[in-house]
């Protein structure tokens, strides 16, 4: 059904005359009328007063199959850093509707932890920004250091509240109950190894690297973090290397060898190795983390001129390799306003 017929049908439905709907909506009777005989179509900014007066969500309006109703849910999250309340109010029933609806349950659970997380965020981005300056006005004072330090993830000195015990015990129980399955496996060796707790690491690595699609690059990888968790830093920088030197070209080998340098603070290293890796990349569209990689480290090193122009290069992918915009992802807005921090950086 077609837009124009479906505001007719909630019309007669409400009682309403074209006269009254047109006065509710404040606009003339005359638009109502080239609306329902499809002469021309709402603004978009009419749309949510026009689902409110009927009683319906905007998606309503348009007959979407509930496929469709997700893929909007998602491309709209992605495209805005921050949902009107009544689109979040709107998105978060509907997709709490579909968890009771086995075809599309998974789906519907993944988005709900999306539409958190994105909500989550939004609101983190306001309560950094009031941290920093409630922590600027009385500097010498402990407020709301532990606020900013949530939001941004700073490092926190206590290791009762630094340790990443819960993850290691979900990413076990989840392993133990799907030993088959690989992917619970690195999680739960990111975590082990972040706490340092190396015979539990090499324990689970074991049995990972056993797996039929154990990940052939990081079962050395981990191999060489688990060294440096044991402060073994010759033989870490020796397996690294010798991964390097079998596959050169490797993108994946490029990458992981590009992290561990970069996590060493061996940055030049960590640049000239992230450049080979986003070189050797050969997939279409390619994935913007080795750039990433290489503004951080220039931004470390205090070479903001560089970090903006890395950016630069950033901003280009996401454009012509991906075919993003402004307007379709929040992304490309992200790495603009990067560019321009770190270039008022530079003056």
């Amino acid at each position: 059904m077609d837009l124009g017929k479906k505001i007719r049908q909630l019309r007669f439905k409400a009682g309403l005359t074209q006269e009254q709907l047109a006065e509710k909506l404040g606009i003339g009777a005359q638009s109502v009328s080239k609306w329902e005989n499809a002469v021309a179509m709402p603004d978009i900014t009419t749309l949510p007063l026009l689902a409110e007066t009927f009683g319906v969500s905007i998606d309503d309006l348009f007959d979407l199959t509930t496929e469709q109703r997700l893929n909007r849910i998602e491309n709209r999250m992605d495209a805005e850093e921050e949902l009107p309340a009544d689109i979040s109010r709107e998105f978060e029933s509907f997709l709490k509707t579909e968890l009771n609806d086995a075809k599309h349950q998974k789906r519907a659970t993944e988005l709900l932890a999306y539409f958190y997380w994105h909500r989550m965020n939004a609101e983190a981005h306001k309560a950094s920004r009031y941290a920093k300056e409630a922590i600027t006005r009385a500097p010498g004072e402990k407020c709301c250091q532990w606020i900013l330090g949530k939001t941004e993830h700073h490092a926190i000195w206590d290791w009762n509240a630094a340790n990443h015990s819960k993850a290691v015990n979900f990413y076990r129980e989840l392993v133990e109950a799907n030993p088959d399955v690989a992917l619970p496996y690195m999680y739960l060796l990111d975590n082990l190894i972040a706490d340092r707790r190396a015979d539990e690491a090499e324990h689970w690595l074991d049995l990972y690297c056993k797996l039929e699609k154990a990940h052939p690059v990081m079962k050395h990888v981990y191999r060489a973090y688990i060294a440096l968790t044991r402060f073994d830093e010759p033989a870490a920088d020796g397996i690294m290397e010798e991964l390097l030197a079998r596959q050169p070209e490797n993108d994946d080998v490029l990458f992981e060898t590009a992290q561990y340098y970069a996590a060493k603070a061996d940055y030049r290293k960590a640049i000239d190795i992230y450049e080979r890796a986003f070189a050797a990349d050969t997939r279409r569209p390619r994935f913007q983390d080795a750039l990433m990689g290489i503004a951080d480290i220039y931004e470390i090193m205090g070479d903001y001129a560089n970090a903006a122009k890395t950016c630069d290069r950033i901003i280009d992918l996401l454009e012509n390799e991906w075919g993003l915009t402004e307007e379709t992802d929040s992304s490309v807005t992200e790495a603009k306003r990067e560019k321009a921090r770190l270039l008022a950086m530079a003056q």
